[in-house]
């Protein structure tokens, strides 16, 4: 049971508190970038999967499935009123497709009274509240298995992938190799030009989507997710861009019954009417 303190709100540091877990092995920007475009009333938590000699394997992601529950009980003792898991593949780690998640996150949900989402099933969840049926998928720095896992698990769930590709694939580089020692930093263009190369080879979509949790490095040399980028990118290629990262804040924010501030994409920005 959730501590009972917890339903008295003048016991809470903030009126509405956020858990976020990234995957093991790296700083996470989640819990900075969620609370640069949230309202004064919102907290955030950022707690890390201890995973020794972790080294993103999909495997290591099965191994580890069980740390999650850990997350979202220690969430909920702490007075957590929502949890977010960031990290698309360890929805489809496994072989589990979007029926065994849906599945999982709501038995989380039960047993620790805080709902739990899963960055993954967000892309499913908003595609399906937006009546997004036709996608490509833009997969970004991801291994061939990781973005291979991706497109099964959207299908899982009846998503028409129609197009799907990761940096290598598009051309921006030679090998994964070369992707992987960047630690998930890219050129400030590279959002915008792999998102305009899905929409060339699938220009009939009704949305890119975009896994994982890639950064762009800014004009300040500082690197920013998709949530930064969204809005100008959707102006450049007429399309709406369902990042895991927005996706993942959007179900957030319904759960708590707030909207972000300032210019947000197409998403995020259905909140703020």
């Amino acid at each position: 049971m959730k501590p009972e303190k917890w339903s008295d709100p003048t016991k809470k540091l903030f009126p509405h508190q956020v858990g976020f877990t990234g995957p093991p092995m790296d700083f996470d920007a989640a819990p900075s970038d969620f609370l640069r475009i949230s309202p004064p009333t919102v907290g955030a938590h950022g707690r890390l999967l201890h995973a020794p000699g972790y080294s993103h394997q999909l495997d290591q992601r099965v191994d580890n499935f069980h740390q999650l529950e850990e997350v979202v009980h220690c969430f909920s003792n702490a007075g957590a009123d929502v949890v977010g898991q960031v990290g698309t593949n360890w929805v489809h780690a496994g072989g589990r497709d979007v029926h065994d998640i849906r599945t999982y996150v709501a038995e989380m949900t039960e047993k620790y009274e805080t709902p739990l989402h899963m960055a993954g099933l967000t892309l499913v969840q908003a595609c399906e509240a937006m009546g997004y049926e036709k996608v490509a998928l833009n997969s970004v720095y991801f291994w061939p298995d990781w973005r291979d896992g991706v497109v099964r698990f959207l299908r899982s769930a009846g998503i028409d992938v129609v197009w799907y590709g990761n940096f290598v694939d598009q051309g921006w580089y030679d090998d994964q190799e070369v992707v992987n020692e960047l630690t998930w930093i890219f050129p400030g263009d590279l959002a915008l030009k792999s998102c305009q190369h899905a929409v060339e080879h699938a220009p009939d979509v009704d949305a890119v989507l975009v896994n994982g949790m890639s950064n762009y490095v800014n004009d300040d040399g500082l690197p920013q997710r998709f949530v930064s980028l969204a809005a100008d990118i959707e102006a450049e290629i007429d399309t709406p861009v369902l990042a895991a990262d927005i996706t993942l804040y959007w179900q957030i924010y319904r759960t708590l019954g707030v909207a972000p501030e300032g210019r947000q994409g197409s998403l995020l920005s259905t909140l703020q009417s």
